[in-house]
């Protein structure tokens, strides 16, 4: 049997593998250089870029839980104009795709930062976490409402030529309305889920353990509702759909290509393994090729249910 063909197109952007990286756990690609091929996966997505650089949140702002990690970063980044000028020149010179991660405060920083990606070669996507609270409506998080989430949505898309990711939220009680209200408001993808907030105390210390007391839980404990979620969507929405939380090996990332998904995300499983996005694309094809499977493509949505 030849090699399994593990390309997949994902909102017209071709990928080798369905293999990415989340944002937040790769840094900017070149950090990752010594560790693993990177034009061994499929796409590369950047931490999230703000139009300010931003310091991020105190420290503690990591802690590891039972089945995964916490984390309270506070979206700590270099800055878009940083970014374009020390950043994306390494990264145009690896033939792999990358994604840029965006987030704003208020919908025009949101629409700033997106029209100014806009024009850049070496950007062929944008992601866009809208799990960020607007600080002119009190505080009220784009992506638990529906209303807001359109509205940030059209923006980033009046302000875009490039293909639209949007990164959903689990903390909401039906993310299919959320779906929904971002594919109505143009967006060609959808990657879920971000992190589930939580938090850890120190027993003895009668604390909490982060200095922001919450944070986002990732990692193999929010497998299981990732899953549920990326079934639900793909159920509900015809966009491609990005599945993150908890992939671990290559077969955590072909379930979720059964759920639905198109493409994947590696995330906690980095801070184990720096290589692991490349192993875990390794591991998915050798899946196929054990199975006799020619196209990874062929799996997705495939489950019988």
């Amino acid at each position: 049997m030849q090699r399994p063909d593990m390309s997949v197109v994902l909102a017209g952007i071709p990928m080798r593998n369905p293999v990415m990286t989340a944002s937040g756990t790769f840094g900017y690609g070149a950090e990752f250089a010594d560790y693993l091929d990177l034009e061994s996966i499929g796409a590369m997505v950047t931490k999230g870029l703000s139009l300010k650089p931003k310091a991020g949140n105190p420290t503690p702002r990591i802690v590891e839980t039972q089945g995964g990690m916490l984390n309270a970063i506070g979206l700590q980044n270099v800055g878009i104009d940083a970014f374009i000028e020390q950043k994306l020149p390494y990264l145009k010179n690896v033939n792999t795709p990358v994604i840029a991660n965006l987030y704003g405060n208020t919908l025009e920083e949101y629409g700033e930062v997106a029209s100014r990606l806009d024009g850049l070669a070496g950007v062929a996507g944008i992601e866009v976490n809208i799990s960020c609270p607007n600080v002119k409506q009190g505080g009220i998080v784009f992506g638990t409402d529906p209303g807001a989430a359109k509205e940030v949505v059209s923006l980033v898309k009046r302000n875009t030529s490039k293909p639209l990711i949007v990164k959903l939220s689990p903390n909401v009680t039906d993310v299919v309305l959320m779906a929904k209200a971002c594919a109505d408001a143009g967006a060609d993808a959808l990657s879920l889920i971000n992190t589930l907030t939580g938090m850890a105390i120190d027993l003895d210390r009668r604390r909490p353990v982060l200095a922001n007391v919450t944070g986002g839980l990732s990692g193999p404990a929010i497998k299981p509702v990732a899953l549920r979620m990326v079934w639900q969507v793909a159920k509900a929405v015809k966009l491609p759909l990005i599945g993150i939380g908890g992939i671990m090996n290559g077969r955590d990332a072909l379930e979720f290509m059964l759920a639905g998904a198109t493409a994947i995300q590696v995330g906690t499983a980095s801070f184990l393994d720096p290589s692991a996005a490349q192993r875990i694309a390794q591991e998915m094809e050798q899946y196929l090729v054990e199975q006799g499977i020619e196209s990874v493509r062929s799996l997705i949505g495939a489950l019988e249910a």
